[in-house]
């Protein structure tokens, strides 16, 4: 193993495509920017204090163009998100390249929605959706991959004024836009910085004087770090209290077989620097699960691959609790504070292979209490002798970390559970977290994105004093949306 200098910010250069001017919007702030831990996150669009909610359907048709993508945002209110119409109708929009506004144009193949992400990049107290298209082509180089800024405002996300961009150097298959996530990484600017994964790394970007401007460049590939690692999922929280967020670049170790491997970056005044590495996997997500003032980190391993962190095939979940030094003091091998799996007693579910337990995670509070509960997702379980049919496992907070007891899971055959298991559905695909009606209950949202025949879904479970529960649990397709349904895959990525 080698180790390299840990000076983590390499310098780079990009080049912004559209809008290189951005004018903030007026109106009241919703809160101070760059805020971090997971029962306090949620993206506010039109600032009105209730979180809203972004899904990406990245083969879906724009403007009648097939497999373009877009996404879908509902804004939340006191009675929650709802849908374009019906029972549960609340304010909803639609958002493509072809949309009036939207830099750009929408053509097959580009993948708009694959990765999204909010927060307030220009500090004007409305967070920001950022959408990114990794098979987007840039001039004749094919999937160099963009990314698009559309900024909030006091009425909600805005097709004008907004900004794509993409790396100076386009490369073709670099895949810009694979991930993406946004938050208080430094302290040059007031609004949050954006951090951009290709898979080379993360490249970075920030808000000032009405533009957005590049940052630097995260490189997981060539150095630093103990490990090469190619990217897959990025999250942020705040693991060492210090004011600023810290970024996890997660994905796969290029030295190991493919083993889980996340590079963890500090949040500064100066920007982002690295620390180290950690045994990780593609998925991850950050919040307080032990409610004692630091963010943790959980990593989701749905590999099925036998190492020292999965005996058995099915897939794991790591967890690393933060502390006043992050992660910074934890042993040379970085072990996990706790490893979950469908082994682990009290956990629901029998481990088995192609499981893909860990597939997603998200961490927020369901039940109220202060202490943020884990949603697995397990896209890859059969349901009987349906294969692929999917299920979600939630696991509980506590002052020890995540415990078993009180532990719930549910299928689309689970009571009050709208639908039916199917072959492929992938039930559990993404599962996110999301107070929609400030309650302080965080409600859960479970997506398929092979329902209906690849169409895609998203499910609705409510939070309670209990945690999730499945009665009064609804159910909603890109149709509800007034989007086009046809091969959607709607739900493939949502807003954290």
């Amino acid at each position: 193993m080698t180790h390299r200098n840990p000076a983590a910010v390499a310098a780079a250069s990009f080049l912004l495509l559209t809008g290189a001017v951005i004018t903030a919007a007026p109106g009241a702030h919703a809160g101070t920017p760059g805020g971090t831990r997971a029962v306090d996150r949620g993206s506010d669009f039109d600032g009105d204090g209730y979180a809203d909610v972004l899904i990406g359907a990245p083969t879906g048709t724009d403007g009648g163009c097939g497999n373009a993508g877009y996404v879908t945002v509902q804004y939340g209110g006191p009675r929650g998100i709802g849908t374009a119409g019906g029972a549960r109708e609340a304010r909803t929009a639609v958002f493509g390249q072809n949309t009036p506004g939207v830099p750009g144009g929408a053509e097959s193949g580009d993948g708009f929605g694959a990765a999204v992400a909010g927060r307030d990049l220009n500090a004007d107290g409305y967070d920001d959706a950022i959408v990114t298209a990794p098979g987007e082509d840039v001039g004749d180089v094919k999937d160099a991959g963009r990314a698009t800024v559309l900024f909030g405002s006091r009425t909600g996300l805005r097709a004008s004024g907004g900004v794509a961009f993409g790396a100076a150097t386009p490369r073709a298959d670099a895949g810009f836009g694979l991930a993406v996530a946004a938050a208080r990484l430094s302290g040059a600017t007031p609004g949050d910085m954006l951090a951009v994964a290709d898979r080379q790394g993360a490249h970075l970007f920030t808000h000032a004087a009405g533009a957005l401007r590049p940052a630097g460049r995260l490189d997981t590939v060539g150095a630093p770090g103990d490990e090469r690692i190619q990217p897959a999922s990025l999250t942020t929280g705040d693991y060492d209290d210090d004011g600023y967020a810290d970024l996890i670049v997660a994905g796969r170790s290029l030295e190991e077989d493919g083993t889980g491997r996340s590079a963890v970056y500090r949040g500064g005044a100066g920007g982002p620097t690295y620390v180290r590495d950690l045994p990780g996997g593609p998925a991850t997500a950050s919040g307080d699960i032990d409610h004692d003032g630091y963010d943790d980190l959980v990593a989701g391993r749905p590999d099925r691959l036998e190492d020292e962190y999965e005996p058995l095939t099915g897939g794991t979940v790591l967890v690393y609790l933060g502390g006043p030094q992050g992660f910074a003091d934890a042993d040379l091998y970085g072990t996990p504070d706790q490893v979950w799996a469908q082994y682990t007693p009290g956990v629901p579910g029998t481990a088995e292979l192609g499981d893909a337990f860990g597939y997603d995670v998200s961490l927020g509070d369901a039940d109220g209490d202060g202490f943020a509960d884990l949603a697995v997702g397990v896209p890859g379980e059969d349901v009987g002798t349906v294969r692929d049919a999917g299920t979600v496992v939630v696991l509980r907070g506590s002052a020890r970390g995540l415990t078993a007891t009180g532990a719930v899971s549910f299928t689309q055959n689970t009571a009050h559970v709208p639908g039916t298991v199917e072959k492929g559905d992938r039930f559990g695909a993404q599962v996110r977290f999301a107070d929609t009606d400030r309650d302080g209950r965080a409600g859960l949202l479970a997506t398929a994105p092979g329902e209906n025949s690849a169409d895609g879904a998203a499910w609705h479970v409510p939070g309670s004093a209990a945690g999730p529960v499945t009665r009064g649990s609804w159910s909603y397709g890109p149709r509800s949306l007034a989007a086009p349904p046809a091969d959607a895959r709607f739900g493939t990525a949502v807003d954290e």
